[in-house]
């Protein structure tokens, strides 16, 4: 046990579920918070009655809210860290000690559960995604994350403090792992079990991959941009910059990732000019320039992935009309590699 720590739980509607991630997790921590997220069922009544504390927001407002809140809640109560679970059962408790033995080594670093090491039993659409995911993530970040995905993690509060968090829903993890990563926190990470079970998740794969993505693309448009003209700056984070500054309306931040989005590829190939041609004056794009993979990679494969797209479609296409055909594992694996050593 450690009275520093605590497990907080954003949970909607996971009256089936609930009650036995609590108890799970009351048997590591001696405090359990859960956010319950606008439940229609009783979600909230049987995470108290499994001695959780409960906060009730009374709209589903997301899963990032809920964290927020989770968070300010934690710190309030004087936790100086918290593991962060989900509520469907796909997170064993039983795998708590060794998000606390990492803490104790490490203590001012993330530590992210992975499930990448039981490949088989992540759905393939799922893994591919989440393989992309942490191709361009991880550049974000300064250094590999091996699950950027997943929700089960430690996180110390006092670098919570220092992170503007702007966004909502699912993206909010991922803007975790960037602004910290970005701000030169090392994110190491501990493998848990791979656990898909019968419990219906939030996540909507279009529409949650759609927003992550976006978002992700803005913030290394400003990463990218500071460090082209920026000698020896591979971490561009601080407390409120203009990425904060933009998020923080969400009228001009939806017309800033719309253009950035569009704009990618002609992008891509601005930045692989500037790191080419600037290379003798400045040392700029420290941060891939540390990372030994050089800017080409990841420009060609950012210019691949409208081409990824259109080879899912066509898989799909061909494997509705009884053909079995898999040419995105292969396609993935060959334009984003793992280029960190």
């Amino acid at each position: 046990m450690t009275s520093k720590l605590c497990v907080v739980i954003p949970a909607y509607n996971a009256s089936k579920t609930i009650k036995s991630v609590v108890g799970g997790a009351l048997k590591y921590v001696q405090k359990v918070i859960v956010a319950d997220d606008g439940s229609t069922d009783n979600t909230a009544s049987l995470a108290s009655d499994a001695g959780a504390e409960v906060i009730v927001i009374n709209k589903n407002k997301g899963k990032g809210n809920a964290l927020k809140k989770l968070f300010q809640k934690a710190i309030e109560e004087g936790y100086k860290s918290v593991i962060s679970m989900d509520a469907d059962g796909q997170h064993d408790p039983d795998d708590i000690p060794l998000f606390i033995n990492a803490h104790n080594t490490y203590r001012e670093d993330i530590i992210v559960g992975s499930r990448m090491h039981e490949k088989e039993k992540i759905p393939r659409a799922r893994y591919n995604s989440m393989h992309i995911a942490r191709f361009y993530i991880s550049f974000a970040a300064n250094q590999f994350i091996e699950d950027t995905q997943c929700g089960f993690r430690l996180y110390p509060l006092s670098l919570i403090k220092k992170i503007c968090l702007t966004t909502e829903r699912y993206v909010t993890e991922t803007e975790i792992l960037l602004k910290a990563g970005d701000m030169g926190t090392a994110i190491r990470f501990v493998n848990i079990k791979t656990i898909y079970g019968d419990s219906e998740s939030h996540f909507r794969p279009v529409i949650d991959v759609t927003l992550i993505t976006a978002y992700v693309i803005s913030y290394l448009h400003i990463k990218w941009f500071i460090e082209a003209a920026t000698s020896n700056k591979p971490f561009t984070y601080s407390f409120y910059n203009i990425r904060d500054k933009i998020g923080k309306n969400k009228i001009l931040n939806g017309f800033f990732q719309t253009i950035t989005a569009f704009t990618t590829l002609p992008a891509a190939t601005l930045f692989l000019f500037e790191y080419i041609v600037l290379a003798p004056v400045i040392n700029n794009f420290s941060s891939i320039r540390r990372l030994g993979c050089g800017f080409f990679k990841i420009t060609v494969a950012t210019y691949m992935l409208p081409v990824l797209l259109g080879v899912t479609i066509i898989e799909k296409i061909l494997n509705n009309m009884g053909f079995q055909f898999n040419f995105v594992d292969g396609f993935i694996e060959q334009f984003y590699p793992h280029l960190w050593g």
